[in-house]
């Protein structure tokens, strides 16, 4: 489906029982909503999940780049304006878990907890050298070129070959490269570790034991940042950790969304 909100055609998908509470989900660089699959069966039972596609990604519109955390974070707000929904668990992946910290430290009010998967929060500049040549290969080169280099970060090498790194290779393919490049530069102005004392929301942060990209070092920064937190490291997973382990990925949120402090 699709809903006009902060200036653009944002496409989302609403399942679950109506009534429930709402878990709204932010997938990362170079795919689309369908990045959750592996979580739905397991959250849709008990929980209305909203999980939609981002600027510039999937079957919403590519707007002028480049983008901005404080522009994505705002998409995601209204969209859950337009939607009427007003507090949320909120789990984000990658930039997903890049946006879902701006907006928790923004919009405290709308966020019932916060579960932040494989992310950063702050970029160092080693990495903005890399995001800089990656924007170029991009705009030289194409998606085609960053598949296998995409692959590489986001699985172990025995993943790299199963039925489901498959599928994201499509995905890689099909991104706009406008959209991976206007989020690319938001990436790069990542800068949110001071602000992290700010939020009171339960947090649950997740990472993958082999993630290059966002290894433990940044989540353990997260989590020493936000009283209370929790830090789950997930064994055999790299970049996507909801995919290559969903199972454990999976137990892991629906045990923190379950707990009473949660709401």
């Amino acid at each position: 489906m699709n809903i006009k909100a902060n200036g653009i055609n944002i496409n989302y998908e609403l399942s679950g029982p109506a009534s429930a509470p709402v878990v709204t989900l932010s997938h990362s660089l170079a795919v689309d909503l369908s990045m959750w699959d592996p979580q739905m069966k397991a959250l849709t039972g008990k929980y209305r999940v909203l999980r939609y596609d981002m600027r510039g990604h999937g079957g919403t519109d590519v707007s002028e780049g480049p983008y901005s955390l404080e522009g994505l974070a705002a998409d995601v707000r209204e969209l859950l304006v337009a939607l009427g929904i007003r507090q949320t668990h909120l789990i984000g992946l990658s930039i997903g878990g890049m946006i879902a910290q701006l907006f928790a430290v923004q919009h405290p009010g709308m966020i019932r907890s916060l579960i932040l998967c494989d992310t950063s929060s702050e970029l160092p500049q080693e990495a903005k050298v890399l995001f800089e040549e990656r924007i170029r290969t991009a705009k030289t080169l194409g998606m085609e070129a960053h598949v296998e280099p995409t692959l590489e970060r986001w699985f172990t090498k025995a993943f790299r070959s199963a039925p489901a790194a498959d599928r994201i290779r499509a995905l890689i393919r099909k991104t706009d490269p406008r959209g991976y490049i206007g989020c690319s530069y938001a990436i790069m102005g990542l800068n949110l570790t001071s602000r992290l004392s700010s939020i009171q929301a339960p947090t649950l942060i997740i990472v993958g034991e082999d993630d290059p990209g966002t290894p433990v070092a940044a989540a353990r920064t997260i989590h020493d940042k936000i009283k209370g937190s929790e830090l789950v490291v997930l064994k055999s997973a790299s970049h996507l950790s909801n995919i290559e382990q969903a199972q454990e990925f999976n137990k892991a949120v629906i045990r923190f969304l379950a707990k009473p402090g949660a709401f």
